[in-house]
């Protein structure tokens, strides 16, 4: 089944709204009509099986036949605080992939080695979504403003468990430290060059756990979806 996606506030108890860029990959691209049968998420944990009922020049109007909640998450939670990278791509990936697995927050953060100083937010959002769907979730992760190292450390929910995977230690292993019981956990992952002494030691001040994922050297992206995915999958 086609999903699609559509805010809450296009939501009534018995039907909705869709609208805007997914209205025109619906009726243009998808080639979806009346009586049409869809499934539709609203990216706050909403997921809609839906029938096409009204057709207009903008819009199409859907009757809700089934709601589901929280459908294809996860029952824990990963905040995923990640320095932007040299290539614009490889942070696209990292979004994208990240969503797909189940990540439920993307923090883009500025480290001292990071090389690019701006964030793309409008771009990785919209790739969030289209992982969202592609992945049949029913969550939109957001991507949050740009924010500096030192911020998202101080800010960390001090009831979630925090790691730090890098490769200057080469043990505990990721995977041999994280609890079955996770509920919710944040990890921060840094740019090409890795992060500072100085910023290993603020994160272990602010109760991150230093791991290793391994012998091999990943790429920061790849590190960044290797730890999500040890606690989502």
């Amino acid at each position: 089944m086609e999903y699609f996606y559509t805010p809450p506030r296009l939501v009534t108890a018995s039907s909705l709204v869709i609208e805007g860029d997914e209205f025109a990959h619906l009726t243009h691209v998808m080639r979806k009509g009346m009586h049409d049968v869809i499934r539709v998420v609203d990216g706050a944990g909403n997921m809609y099986d839906v029938v096409i009922t009204q057709l207009a020049a903008r819009s199409v109007t859907c009757t809700i036949n089934a709601h589901y909640i929280r459908a294809h998450e996860a029952d824990r939670t990963v905040v995923l605080g990640a320095a932007i990278l040299k290539h614009g791509a490889s942070f696209d990936f990292l979004v994208e992939k990240a969503t797909e697995i189940g990540v439920s927050e993307v923090v883009p953060l500025l480290t001292e080695r990071t090389i690019p100083r701006h964030a793309k937010n409008d771009r990785w959002q919209k790739l969030a979504l289209a992982a969202m769907k592609q992945s049949q979730r029913c969550f939109l992760p957001p991507v949050r403003p740009l924010t500096t190292l030192h911020e998202f450390l101080r800010t960390a929910d001090n009831s979630s468990l925090k790691f730090i995977p890098h490769e200057k230690v080469t043990e505990p292993l990721f995977r041999d430290v994280v609890p079955t019981e996770v509920r919710k956990a944040i990890i921060v992952i840094g740019p090409e060059g890795g992060f500072t002494d100085e910023e290993i030691a603020a994160a272990g001040s602010a109760g991150f756990l230093s791991v290793s994922l391994g012998p091999r050297r990943l790429r920061a992206e790849t590190a960044a979806v290797v730890a999500a995915a040890q606690i989502l999958l």
